[in-house]
Order: structure tokens, then sequence, then C-alpha cells
């Protein structure tokens, strides 16, 4: 009754969608449907937008000037007005408009490059989130299978007690490590479910439950690229263009304008018409766009500091990207190999002994113990490899390699 009971429990509990996906079916999807992305490429158009602005030209303006009206004694009423129409253009010297343009442009790049930072960010994301999800799927797997040689271990352990063979608490023992693993297969399959919410959540999805079909099997990258030409070095890269033209644009924007004008007045007591020519500058006593220049030139600085720390971390993040890859295949090869044949080969030779009388209830409750530990940390080692594949995967993208 109570092994029936137990199997009972483990009915998996009914979800509202689920899908099998691949990785490169989570890849493509996160890459069309992600809001971060979407909201990366809105950034792009805003800056395309802004050097579209930046390369406009002044508008002429047109003034409409009228004197010597509504006065006292011979300038009552209108007989002596005097109308001006003219039209004043702004000349921006000090090559402010160029200035302008190629700051807008250093920033439109900039902001592509943020863009390819955000979909190699993304797609990190998704590799370690379904690296994750995998890794979780399997440790529903296995924690089903520990249920199920708890519950045929519960089943000899109650034949030994009904024949005498073992005490009844070796039963109730048995049948305690039969509960466990039902405790074990519902934290389990809680934890799977947070982590396939956690992998829909990066293309936007809400109520969808997709289920990894493959552990991260992608081929390492082959290190051939200067750690100069990695996306964060890039960025860093642009952000300092984008600054020095910040810089430039400032201090030409420090420049004085000129604006003409010329017009035509009318006398209204003679009919007599003249033209009219005008030009302004203003004098640069107070300001001088001086504060603007210096905090261009402060952010210039930061960003050249920017750079060098970003090659230096890039130069950094490979080698350990590459070291973990080593250190978790080598623990991985040793689990798969060495490990878990003899774990599985003592929980074997355990319960043939226990059936036969010559060794304990304790005895194979002990190598179970053994083998759900190793088996559990086998999973463990593979995804750590999943994660250190996805990092050094990463660190070696370039921005073409996002496109």
């Amino acid at each position: 009754m109570v092994a029936l009971t137990t199997a009972l429990s483990l009915t998996a509990p009914t979800r509202a969608w689920a899908e099998p996906i691949t990785l490169a079916e989570a890849l493509s999807r996160a890459s069309a449907s992600s809001p971060i992305l979407a909201a990366a490429e809105s950034a792009v158009m805003a800056a395309q937008g802004r050097a579209r602005q930046a390369g406009f030209r002044p508008n002429p303006e047109l003034d409409l000037a009228v004197e010597n009206f509504a006065g006292t004694g011979g300038f009552r009423g209108l007989d002596q007005t005097e109308s001006t129409l003219s039209v004043g253009q702004k000349f921006e010297l000090g090559g402010k408009r160029t200035a302008r343009q190629r700051a807008a442009e250093a920033e439109t790049q900039a902001t592509r490059v943020r863009l390819a930072v955000a979909r190699a960010d993304l797609l990190n994301d998704v590799r370690i989130a379904y690296a994750e999800a995998y890794a979780d799927g399997r440790r529903v797997d296995l924690a089903r299978d520990q249920f199920v040689r708890a519950e045929n271990l519960q089943t000899i352990a109650t034949e030994l007690v009904d024949a005498g063979r073992e005490p009844p608490l070796r039963a109730l023992r048995a049948r305690t490590a039969a509960l466990e693993a039902v405790g074990r297969v519902r934290a389990a399959e809680a934890e799977y479910a947070q982590a396939q919410r956690a992998l829909a959540a990066l293309w936007g999805g809400v109520e969808d439950l997709p289920e990894p079909q493959a552990p991260l099997v992608e081929a390492a990258p082959v290190v051939a690229i200067d750690p100069a030409d990695s996306l964060d070095v890039r960025l860093a890269e642009a952000e300092v263009a984008s600054s020095v033209a910040i810089f430039n644009r400032e201090r030409a924007s420090s420049r004085p304008d000129v604006t003409l004008s010329v017009g035509a007045r009318q006398f209204r007591g003679t009919d007599d018409t003249a033209v009219v020519f005008g030009a302004s500058m203003p004098i640069g006593v107070f300001d001088r766009n001086q504060g603007n220049i210096a905090a261009a030139n402060a952010d210039r600085t930061g960003a050249e500091a920017r750079r060098n720390a970003a090659l230096a971390a890039a130069i950094r993040r490979t080698r350990d990207a590459q070291a973990a890859l080593r250190t978790a295949e080598a623990r991985l090869t040793f689990l798969q190999t060495r490990a878990e044949p003899e774990a599985i080969e003592a929980v074997r030779i355990a319960r043939e002994g226990f059936a036969a009388g010559r060794f304990t209830l304790l005895d194979v409750l002990d190598a179970e113990d053994a083998l759900n530990t190793l088996q559990s940390d086998l999973i463990t080692a593979e995804l750590e490899r999943s994660q250190a594949l996805a990092a050094l995967t990463r660190v070696t993208e370039t921005q073409g390699s996002t496109q």
C-alpha cells in the first residue's frame, strides 16, 4: 500500500504548454523576439535620426520691422512709417556642422556596437539558461530513477523482513528512503519548471515551458583572434571615438557664428525704398563653452581608461574561460569513464549481496547514496562544461559573428 501511494504521488502536475526545443531554435527565437534586442535596435534608429539632424544647416530667418508710427507730432499716424523686411542667415564658422556630423556618426557607430554586444550577451544568456534547464531536466530524470530504485529496495526489504531475515526496522528505513526520493522528485520538478520559465523569458515568453532536448555540445571556438577585436574592446574603442568627436564638437561650438541679413526698407512719407544690409556676431566675453569643453575632455579621458581596462579584461576572460573549459572537460571525463561505472558496480554488488543475505540494508543505502551523489555531480560537471563553453564563445565573438 505504501509503495502504491508513493507511486501515485509522483504523478506529474498538468502544465499549460510545453514544447521540445533545440538550442538552435532557442537562439533563433530569442534573436527574433527578445525585448532587449528590440530596445537596442531602437537606440540605433534613434542615433541614426540624430545623425541626419546633425547635418542640417540653420534655417534662414525672416524679419519685419515697422518704425516711426503711432508717435507724437510729425510722427502721428502712419505718414512717417518706415517698414523693413529682411532675410537673415546664420553662417556656422569653425567647422561646427562638420564636427556635429562626425560626433553624431561616431555615436551611431557606438550604438551599433552596443547592439552587437546586446545580441552576444543575449545569446550567451540563452546558452547558459538552456544548459541549466537541460541539467534540471536531467535531475528530474535522475530523481525519478532514484525513486524507482528506492521502491525496488523497499520491496526487497519487505520480503526479507517477512521472511525473518531482517528486523522490521529495516523495512521502515527502506520506506523512509522511498519517501525521501519522492521529495527529491518534487523539488527537482519545481526547479526544472523555474529554469524553463527563465529560458522562455529571454524571448518574452510568459506561459512557455520549453523542454531542452539536448545538452550544449557546440564545438569549442578556436581562439585565434586578437583580444582587441573582441566585442567589448570594440565597444570601448567606439566610445573613445565618440568622446573624441564630442570633444571636437564642443570645441568648435566655442567659436562665434556670423549672421548676415539683407532686406528692403520702405519710407511711407516719400514712397522711397532702400536696401538694408546687416551683420552680427556674438562677443565671447563670458560664455565660451568652456564648461562643456572641460566635461567633454574628462569624458574622453575616462573613455580611454575604460578602453585599456576592457582590453585587459578581454585577455583575462579569454584565459579564464579556456582554463575553466579544460577543467570541466577533465572532471567530466573522469566521472564518466571511471567514477560512475565503479559506483554502478558497487550498487549492483550491494543489491545482490543484500538479496542473498550477505550485506545489510545499510550497506545498500550507502552504495545508493554514493551513486546518487556521483550522478548528481556528473550532471553538474556537464553543466559546468556548457557554462565554460558559453563563456568562451562569448569572449571570442566579434561584431561580424553576431550579425
